[in-house]
């Protein structure tokens, strides 16, 4: 019927180009040996990134793509089956792919199983391969080959009862070794025969990772250049494998800029990120790069190490875009001939005739059930029934919208919040100072979402673990006026290292000023505490998440912190325990004060 085809919309016509990397003769048919010309092979593509164990769809303005609802893992299942149907009426080559961060940084439904319900989602829609992302070692790489060779969790087991077997799809680690041995900790590429050629995914992870990642589970690998490891394998598989077309699953990104108001999820409008640099040294048989990490959306036709083009594409994030990616590979050359791609809005609502979409009383769009795929849901309904107690706990109150939107400081309202909780959390410690990483920092609190059904203005556990999801633990360190004024200086790119400008949120009673226009690390003025000039030479008690505290998202001048207390439970603890004490109102965003 009519009604049950999928919602895959198009947003945008195919951004398409001519893979000028291969060869002049590689479009042209040969005589086969009945005479007639032979074919070039014809291969798709169906790509996404940063799914991140969305099994739910995303709330909020991360659920939505131009206005439509979208994402959720039923859907994105039911378009990727829908999707490689239609495709393989025209090639039997068809293959489903994903550039990273698949788990990690998980709504409770999927991170409260260890991410298993995400992998197991993968293995249901069929996907064949995927490079790591940088959330994959969130727990450390221990547990990310248990992802991908099974097992239970070697401290909570197999809690759904039924054992996990791993993923069926392999997890590309090309640019990740082992410091001792040098070797790959995962397969760092597979090879697909397609007609009578081979086509090589190869798969990275940024290089910069350690900075943004717990440096406590990496301590055994290392992340190399990301275009020298694609370089050497490449070099080493055209001369042992005979392959001459590859295609990248890397896990860094860019972005168009500025973003539209109604952004073109197939455009590429002054881009930049990255990802730009990275393509401009790949050998030129890269004629496609899947990319991801920003979570932005682009079709880009971007120029490779010999000034000729590749074809890089992004899916957004949470499984709200599916890419189709088309290409041919000649017949005799063996490489690229031609590349297309297009972004489709993975759709999960009911549309009313005016283009709009139905919403039900409280204002939250209606699924549409025709959209559904049946084995995703089966796995999706197990998790969620057994996780319902857990999340659907009412832990606490809030006034009115709680966003994690940042100012033009660069202070946002969750992040005042997370910082009063975390300095309440600790105060045993002698805490004085809260601070949190805003990326840390996954989702916004609404008043009026009601996912157990609660009141308008309570939260649940659920949604605070959302906007928490990564188990951090919550430490108060002690650290001279001087030391803290380092580490604040390391907020802006460039300084001790840092590769990109990220400000810390701040608890209630600490301020101070940045000017943007002094030299790195003399930015950072009028320091005080309860209205009082902070002393450099003094010491001071300041909390955090054990990720910061570790040098995470470049933060390595905590380095010099000592006297360590740790508080009991997860960082989302310290959340929920602030919650409990409200209602709580938004953050008042007048801690950091921009000078320039």
């Amino acid at each position: 019927m009519q009604t049950n085809r999928p919602r895959l919309l198009a947003v945008a016509a195919a951004a398409a180009l001519a893979i000028t990397g291969a060869s002049a003769l590689a479009g042209t048919p040969t005589a086969s040996a009945k005479g007639a010309p032979a074919k070039d092979t014809t291969v798709h593509l169906l790509a996404f990134n940063d799914f991140h164990g969305n099994i739910d769809p995303p709330s909020g303005s991360g659920g939505l793509v131009n206005g439509v609802p979208a994402g959720g893992v039923e859907y994105l299942a039911h378009a990727v089956k829908a999707q490689r149907a239609t495709d393989k009426t025209k090639t039997p080559y068809v293959y489903t792919v994903a550039a990273g961060d698949i788990v990690g940084g998980s709504p409770l439904v999927s991170a409260a199983f260890h991410d298993e319900p995400a992998v197991e989602e993968m293995n249901s829609l069929g996907l064949d391969v995927t490079s790591v992302g940088n959330h994959e070692f969130d727990e450390g790489v221990t547990e990310l080959k248990r992802l991908q060779n099974g097992g239970c969790h070697p401290v909570d087991g197999c809690q759904d009862g039924d054992g996990f077997a791993g993923a069926n799809y392999p997890m590309l680690a090309a640019n990740v070794v082992d410091k001792v041995t040098g070797q790959p900790i995962l397969a760092p590429y597979v090879i697909k025969k397609v007609g009578n050629a081979k086509i090589a995914f190869i798969g990275e992870t940024l290089e910069g990772t350690p900075s943004i990642v717990n440096p406590a589970g990496i301590q055994t690998v290392n992340f190399l250049d990301e275009a020298d490891t694609a370089n050497k394998y490449a070099k080493l598989l055209r001369k042992t494998e005979g392959v001459k077309a590859f295609v990248l699953l890397l896990h860094e990104g860019g972005q168009q800029n500025p973003p539209p108001a109604a952004a073109d999820p197939n455009g590429c409008a002054n881009f930049s990120g990255a990802v730009t640099d990275i393509v401009k040294r790949l050998d030129p048989a890269f004629g496609i790069v899947i990319s991801g990490h920003t979570h932005r959306s682009y079709v880009c036709n971007l120029p490779n190490s010999s000034g000729k083009n590749s074809l890089v594409t992004s899916a957004g994030s949470a499984g709200t875009l599916l890419t189709d990616v088309t290409f041919t590979l000649g017949h005799t050359s063996k490489q690229f001939v031609s590349a297309s791609a297009v972004n489709s809005i993975v759709e999960n609502g009911i549309k009313n005739p005016d283009g709009t979409y139905q919403k039900d009383a409280s204002g939250v769009f209606v699924k549409n059930p025709a959209l559904v795929d049946g084995p995703a849901k089966v796995i999706a309904d197990k998790y969620r029934t057994a996780v319902a107690p857990l999340a659907n706990q009412v832990v606490g109150g809030i006034t009115a919208d709680i966003t994690n939107a940042s100012n033009a400081a660069g202070e946002s309202a969750l992040g005042d919040v997370i910082a009063d909780g975390m300095l309440a959390r600790t105060q045993s410690a002698g805490a004085q100072i809260g601070l949190m990483n805003p990326g840390g920092i996954r989702a916004s609190l609404s008043y009026a979402f009601s996912p157990g059904g609660e009141a308008p203005g309570q939260v649940t556990y659920g949604e605070a673990f959302s906007v928490q999801p990564f188990n951090n633990l919550v430490v108060t360190v002690s650290i001279t006026g001087a030391q803290l004024k380092e580490v604040l200086e390391q907020q802006f790119t460039g300084y001790a290292g840092q590769g990109s400008t990220k400000f810390l949120q701040v608890s209630a009673g600490f301020t101070y000023s940045y000017d943007t226009t002094r030299a790195l690390g003399d930015r950072i003025s009028n320091m005080q505490l309860n209205g009082v000039p902070m002393d450099p030479a003094a010491t001071y008690r300041v909390s955090t998440n054990d990720f910061v505290a570790n040098g995470g998202d470049g933060f390595t001048n905590f380095g010099p912190s000592t006297n360590r207390v740790y508080a009991p439970g997860f960082d989302v603890d310290a959340l929920t325990a602030y919650l409990a004490t409200g209602p709580i109102a938004p953050g008042p965003m007048n801690r950091i004060t921009k000078i320039a």
